[in-house]
């Protein structure tokens, strides 16, 4: 019964997240976009913070993470889509929910991989964009364009953006979660960046987030493009050196049998 009670703590920080989405959702339709992005970066937050919680807790279980993967759908997968299409896709027509539908049908698919994948324990990495950032790297370029020109802009980027993201949730392509100690050099240097990140985000947010996120989500395909090219230059060289072992020893039998 104890443990019960205890689940509420990071339950509500799920909760919260789901209440952002909703809230995004209702002003979206009432007109404003600003307050829409923002409750759904409000929502990123909280969605942070609850795993977290219950690990240290001690009260990580099934339910958490499939309460989570419901309203990470609503927030990061729904409201998302509803905010794109509702100010800048819903002139294209057909065209326009088609954009935003794909969009939110990928965000479903990668969340439901991910509850298949999940383990109560935390991961080291993430394989396939996370739905979060997927959709705060489109809501920073919403916020973004509304504090340099008041309205989203350069709408070929926005949709060439969203078809990015929707492949990259339903790819192998793999993220780095934030460090949870300091003891090695690679979690040291994430800690900087995350740490000048912070700094940065409080003195222009607006400007900072969407540079930001950007420069991650390039970072890990990069990387990720590095990894493949790395293994398929270990597999040319394993192939051509069984190719030269297979050929000295047909010389050395040829050889012996003259």
């Amino acid at each position: 019964m104890t443990r019960n009670y205890r689940s509420l703590f990071p339950n509500s920080f799920t909760m919260g997240n789901m209440l952002c989405g909703f809230l995004s959702i209702l002003s979206s339709l009432e007109g404003n976009a600003v307050t829409a992005a923002w409750m759904i970066v409000l929502g990123a937050f909280l969605d942070s913070l609850d795993g977290r919680v219950a690990r240290l807790s001690k009260v990580s279980s099934r339910f958490g993470i499939e309460l989570d993967s419901f309203s990470d759908f609503l927030t990061f997968g729904v409201a998302t889509g509803v905010l794109l299409h509702a100010f800048e896709f819903n002139s294209m027509g057909r065209w326009g929910w088609v954009i935003s539908s794909v969009y939110v049908m990928a965000s479903g698919y990668r969340l439901a991989r991910f509850n298949l994948m999940a383990s109560i324990e935390e991961k080291r990495k993430f394989y396939g964009m996370p739905v979060p950032v997927a959709s705060l790297l489109l809501i920073s370029y919403v916020i973004f364009c509304y504090d340099l020109w008041d309205k989203i802009e350069y709408r070929e980027f926005l949709i060439a953006m969203v078809a990015g993201v929707s492949a990259l949730m339903v790819s192998g392509v793999t993220y780095e979660t934030f460090p949870e100690n300091l003891r090695t050099g690679e979690n040291r240097i994430k800690f900087l960046l995350l740490f000048g990140f912070c700094i940065a985000l409080i003195v222009k947010p607006r400007l900072v987030l969407f540079p930001a996120i950007l420069a991650y989500v390039l970072l890990c395909v990069v990387r990720e493009i590095g990894s493949v090219f790395r293994r398929d230059q270990g597999w040319f060289r394993n192939s051509d050196n069984g190719i030269l072992a297979k050929t000295h020893q047909d010389y050395d039998e040829s050889d012996s049998e003259s």
